[in-house]
C-alpha cells in the first residue's frame, strides 16, 4: 500500500498556540516554520515555499508575483493572519487560482478599542511642550469629546466598533465618509454621509479606519490637512499609506493641525531618523491594533482553519472571494 503524499504547509513566522497546535494535528500536512518572531528574508521565503502546497503569511510578508513564481504550480491556499490583504498581489493570485484565507471580523474590537485609547491619548495632550512646573492656566491642555464632531473615514466593522465607543463620551455629531453611503449602520449614532472634503473641514477628531485601495492611497494628502481645522485631531489605525507621511508632518510642524495619533505608519517601523518621531504634538504606536493575547490566539487558529480547509478543497471559515 502507497504511503499518502503529505502536502507541505510553509509559516512565515512563529505564530501564537492556538494556530501552532491546529497546524500540528492535522495529519495530511508536512508544515515548515521560519522559526523566528522577525520577519522572514526575502531569499528565505522564496526557498521555504518552493514546491509549498499552503502558505500561513502575515500583513508584513510581501507575496508578489516573484514569491508565487518561486512556490510553484503545488500552491493552492494562501492564508493571511490578518484582516488586510494589500501585501498579496491578488490579481497575480486569482489568475492562478489560488484560494485566499483572512481574518477580517476576530480584530474588530480590539482595534475599535486601541484607536479610542489612542484617540484619548493624542488629544489630551496635544499641548505637551514643557517640563512638569507649577500649574498654568493653560498648560498641557487638551481637546475633549464631549459637544465635538467626528469623522470617521470608512463606516465599516471597525468604524462602526469606533463610534460605538466614541458615543457615551458626549460626541454630539458623527461624520462618515466612503464609497457610498450606509444609512443602515449609520442609524445607530445618526451618523451623516458627507464628502471627503467637508469631513476634514467639520470634523473636530478625524479617525481614518477604511481599507488601503488605489482609491484611499494617499487620501489624506496636503489638500486634505488645510482643510482641517487648526485644533483638530487626526488618527490613523488603518494603513500608513492612506495618509501623506510628509504632507503629515507640515501640517504638525507648522500648527495646521492640532495633533496626530497613528498606529500604522509607511514604512514600518520608521527609520528612527524620520521628521514625524520628532513631534512632541504626535503619538505614534507600533501598529498594535490587534494586540490581546486572545485577538492573536483567534487570528492565528481561524488563519491555520482557513488554510486546511483550503487545502482539502472545502469552504473556508473565512474566504476572500476573488
Amino acid at each position: 500500500m502507497r504511503p499518502v503524499r503529505l502536502m507541505k504547509v510553509f509559516v512565515t513566522r512563529r505564530i501564537p498556540a492556538e494556530g501552532r497546535v491546529a497546524l500540528a494535528r492535522a495529519a495530511d500536512c508536512e508544515v515548515e516554520q521560519w522559526d523566528s518572531d522577525e520577519p522572514i528574508p526575502a531569499k528565505e521565503l522564496e526557498r521555504g515555499v518552493a514546491g509549498a502546497h499552503g502558505l500561513l503569511c502575515l500583513l508584513s510578508d510581501c507575496v508578489d508575483k516573484r514569491i508565487l513564481d518561486a512556490a510553484g504550480a503545488n500552491l493552492k491556499v494562501i492564508s493571511t493572519m490578518s484582516a488586510g490583504f494589500d501585501h498579496l498581489a491578488l490579481d497575480e493570485i486569482k489568475k492562478r487560482g489560488i484560494r485566499v484565507g483572512y481574518t477580517p471580523d476576530v480584530l474588530t474590537d480590539t482595534t475599535a478599542e486601541l484607536a479610542v485609547s489612542l484617540l484619548l491619548t493624542t488629544c489630551l495632550n496635544a499641548d505637551q511642550a514643557g517640563g512638569w512646573t507649577s500649574w498654568k492656566p493653560l498648560w498641557l491642555c487638551g481637546y475633549g469629546l464631549t459637544q465635538s464632531t467626528v469623522g470617521i473615514i470608512g463606516l465599516g466593522r471597525i468604524g462602526q466598533a469606533i463610534a460605538r465607543r466614541l458615543k457615551p463620551f458626549g460626541v454630539q455629531r458623527f461624520l462618515y465618509t466612503g464609497r457610498q453611503p450606509r444609512p443602515e449602520e449609520a442609524a445607530e449614532f445618526q451618523a451623516e454621509f458627507v464628502s471627503t472634503p467637508e469631513l476634514a473641514a467639520q470634523s473636530d477628531f478625524i479617525v481614518v479606519a477604511c481599507s488601503l485601495t488605489p482609491a484611499t492611497e494617499g487620501l489624506c494628502n496636503k489638500d486634505f490637512f488645510q482643510k482641517m481645522k487648526e485644533t483638530a485631531v487626526f488618527i490613523n489605525i488603518s494603513r500608513g499609506d492612506v495618509v501623506n507621511q510628509d504632507d503629515l508632518y507640515q501640517a504638525l510642524a507648522s500648527g495646521k493641525i492640532a495633533a496626530a495619533g497613528l498606529d500604522v505608519t509607511s514604512p514600518e517601523p520608521l527609520p528612527t531618523n524620520h521628521p514625524l518621531l520628532t513631534l512632541k504634538n504626535c503619538v505614534i504606536l507600533p501598529h498594535i491594533g490587534s494586540a490581546t493575547h486572545r485577538t492573536r490566539n483567534t487570528m492565528s487558529l481561524l488563519a491555520a482553519n482557513n488554510l486546511l480547509a483550503g487545502l482539502r478543497g472545502e469552504p473556508m471559515p473565512s474566504e476572500l472571494k476573488l
